[in-house]
């Protein structure tokens, strides 16, 4: 290790510098992280409405308790042809000429005036018809279609009562009331349809299949806010969260001047805006800045809706081009999806604290700073809802108290500073990857001093061009090359440690000499790696990032990568298990020789048995997966998080740490074979330290916890796994030495 490090010090002298940049980098991001600590709730009206029908008060008493909780704010959705059809007193009916056109008599059904109208203007199965009856009803349904669509896309005709009543099967009321019939004009781009529809014969066996529309995007345009629903709130002093729900194609300057006169008309100036549907209100028209002047004039904060599996945002049209004309004043929303609702009473708890985990983790980890919140539902049953307001307002207590441990608190959202990666340190920290590369083969291969020298030139020289042709892509390779690097040059060292380590230490050397040199070698290595985790994360320490419009592509390669190098310098070092190499390079005869290898069967068994564990190490990371976390490791996580600051990593502490610990053990006792499996566990844990701070999402602090409660809970496990080790050993050298007497007697 020394010659190593004397033949490549100028490289590794300039590897330092490269991390003192990022540093300085991760510096900057540090201090945005710590201004933003500020978390809001925004109550969904439409949910607590069906709370309230299920408890013995209505939803103003339900959203006066929350006020009183000091939540404040409340997403009013406006309404569409479908919620008021479904959730309305009006007498409201819309239905897809596809439909329609079903009922060959269809046109006796509506008055001739308006019937005749439809056909002179031609129409087709992706149109809709609406029906509306009583005054009310006409006037908000009318001005919904009037403001907001193309005067060329309806047709309007109105009767007023008394009149003959028509024969409809769609009519929304009686003839004593006035009455309205709308045509829309849909395009095959608005149609949805149902699933599709399989006939079967009598034999069971496929005949034919129908896609049927079963809706328009057009019954789901916003049409405007309920009257009713703005008093409720507005009476209780709580402020409406507006959420409209625009889509593509029907999303014009026009759309959003008659949403913008909408809020005006009850005096709403929405502090965020949590689009709904496709896109942000106005985003049809590229060239029309109305939506983006509202936003800027009224300093209005852009929600960032978080997707159901915890990664990424929903990104809706006009959302990321808001984002950078804003400086970045959006916030990350996690709203809490149906399956969240359910987590009532679950994993063996009394009652609302998974959920409450569930709110605690998107805060604290994942830069949430909106809690989007629906009411609690019991998780045996889909639609009852939790209504003992007592449970809302522990959870919440135990939330905020919670949060404290961070300086986190609750009130108005608090958005993070803009925060972009100076071009050069950018440069510097790809040249950092660069040597790094450079320096794997030195750990491995026989090489010169004055080749490595010319191959970081080279390399130096590449990195600089990608840097002025591809700066974009540059920092995504530049971060994804350092995590794999480091990772690789961490278990290089240790590696090299530990076989240094058996050349110092007689292979009988007693357990108190052999572990002090374990933990050491562990720390060290480590600290590379965190050293890689700092290159990894500074070159996408911008806001983009942290706010996850950008995101950390290649986690799984990077993860692989450092397992498979660590191969080859086991073969480098050990060859194949051999006890008393003296090279620390991969030569010829070595891959010959591993190529020849006969594989006894119990290592085939081995292997296989390495793999699956390998597949689920892989496959459970994430929330895209179909592999689960068992309930109990879920259990004990939410344990560590109530007890400290971050919950340390359990493949690290668990697995990993100790196994480093073990391998370095396994070379002092001249056990290579040991050596090699202890060790490939080992670097799972190098690669989960740069991982850690590849969720760029994730503060920095927690990443640092989170490491240095792995490190400490390692080294205690490593250190007891190591002894249990030893005594093993010990037992199975007596064994062996039984059986040799008793096969010499």
């Amino acid at each position: 290790m020394k010659q190593y490090v004397k033949t490549n010090k100028i490289l590794l002298a300039l590897l330092a510098l490269c991390v003192l940049v990022s540093l300085a980098v991760i510096a900057r991001r540090w201090q945005a992280e710590a201004s933003n600590k500020r978390y809001d709730v925004v109550l969904d009206y439409s949910e607590m409405e069906l709370l309230a029908e299920q408890s013995e008060h209505d939803v103003s008493w339900w959203l006066g308790q929350f006020r009183d909780m000091g939540i404040t704010k409340v997403g009013l959705t406006e309404e569409s042809l479908i919620t008021l059809m479904e959730n309305s007193p009006l007498a409201v009916t819309a239905i897809p000429m596809d439909t329609v056109i079903q009922d060959a008599d269809w046109r006796s059904n509506y008055p001739d005036s308006f019937v005749q109208r439809i056909d002179r203007r031609g129409f087709d199965r992706f149109d809709v018809l609406v029906e509306v009856s009583g005054e009310e009803a006409i006037e908000f349904v009318t001005q919904g279609i009037q403001g907001r669509f193309d005067p060329d896309s309806y047709i309007i005709e109105t009767m007023e009562a008394p009149y003959l009543p028509y024969s409809s099967l769609y009519s929304a009321s009686s003839s004593d009331e006035d009455r309205a019939f709308l045509f829309l004009d849909g395009e095959v781009n608005d149609a949805l349809y149902l699933s599709d529809t399989k006939y079967m014969t009598t034999m069971r066996k496929g005949f034919s299949q129908r896609n049927e529309i079963k809706a328009s995007k057009l019954m789901y345009l916003s049409l405007g806010l309920m009257p009713e629903k703005v008093e409720t709130i507005q009476e209780l002093g709580m402020e409406i969260i507006p959420r409209t729900l625009a889509y593509d194609g029907h999303n014009d300057a026009r759309f959003a001047q008659d949403v913008v006169r909408g809020y005006d008309a009850y005096g709403i100036t929405p502090e965020y805006i949590i689009a709904g549907g496709e896109a942000v209100i106005g985003y049809d028209d590229e060239e029309d800045d109305f939506a983006l002047n509202y936003f800027q004039d009224n300093d209005i904060t852009v929600g960032l809706i978080e997707t159901n599996v915890q990664r990424e945002n929903i990104m809706q049209s006009g959302i990321e081009d808001i984002a950078k004309a804003t400086d970045y004043n959006v916030v990350r929303v996690f709203s809490v999806w149906d399956y969240i609702q359910y987590r009532y009473a679950y994993y063996g708890y009394e009652g609302a604290e998974e959920i409450e985990n569930t709110l605690y983790r998107a805060i604290v980890e994942r830069n949430i700073r909106i809690i989007y919140f629906k009411p609690i539902k019991q998780n045996d049953n889909s639609y009852a809802y939790i209504t003992d307001m007592d449970v809302y307002r522990d959870m919440f207590e135990s939330l905020d108290r919670r949060l404290e441990a961070h300086n986190i608190t609750r009130g108005e959202a608090s958005v993070m500073d803009n925060v972009q990666v100076p071009s050069l340190a950018m440069l510097a920290l790809g040249l950092g990857a660069g040597i790094g590369g450079v320096l794997l083969p030195a750990t491995c291969l026989p090489m010169k001093k004055k080749w490595t020298l010319i191959l970081a030139g080279a390399a130096a020289v590449c990195v600089a061009a990608a840097w002025v042709v591809m700066p974009n892509t540059f920092r995504l390779v530049a971060s994804f090359a350092s995590s794999v690097v480091f990772a690789c040059l961490a278990a290089a060292f240790f590696l090299m440690a530990a076989k240094e380590s058996s050349q110092v230490l007689p292979s009988n050397a007693k357990l108190g000499r052999i572990l002090p040199r374990a933990a050491a070698i562990l720390a060290i290595a480590v600290l590379i790696s965190l050293a890689g985790a700092m290159m990894t994360a500074a070159p996408l320490s911008s806001t983009d990032y942290m706010l996850e419009l950008g995101i950390f592509r290649g986690v799984k390669l990077a993860q692989l990568a450092p397992l498979a190098f660590f191969c080859v310098l086991f073969l480098a070092y050990y060859g194949l298990f051999e006890k008393s190499r003296r090279a620390n390079t991969l030569r010829l005869r070595d891959i010959v020789g591993a190529l020849n290898w006969t594989i006894p069967v119990w290592v085939l068994v081995l292997l296989a048995a390495v793999g699956l564990a390998g597949y689920y190490y892989l496959a459970r990371t994430g929330h895209e997966t179909d592999v689960s976390v068992s309930t109990l490791e879920i259990i004990m996580r939410n344990d560590l998080e109530n007890l400290l600051l971050a919950r340390p990593r359990t493949k690290e502490f668990l697995v990993a740490f100790p196994c480093i610990m073990l391998a370095v053990y396994a070379a002092v006792r001249r056990l290579p074979f040991w050596t090699a499996l202890f060790g490939l566990a080992g670097t799972i844990g190098l690669t989960s330290v740069c991982n850690t701070f590849m969720h760029i999402r994730t503060p920095l602090y927690l990443g640092f916890a989170r490491t240095a409660y792995s490190l400490v809970l390692g080294l205690v496990v490593g250190a007891v796994f190591t002894g249990c080790f030893e005594l093993l050993y010990r037992l199975f050298l007596i064994a062996r030495k039984k059986y040799i007497e008793a096969e010499q007697k």
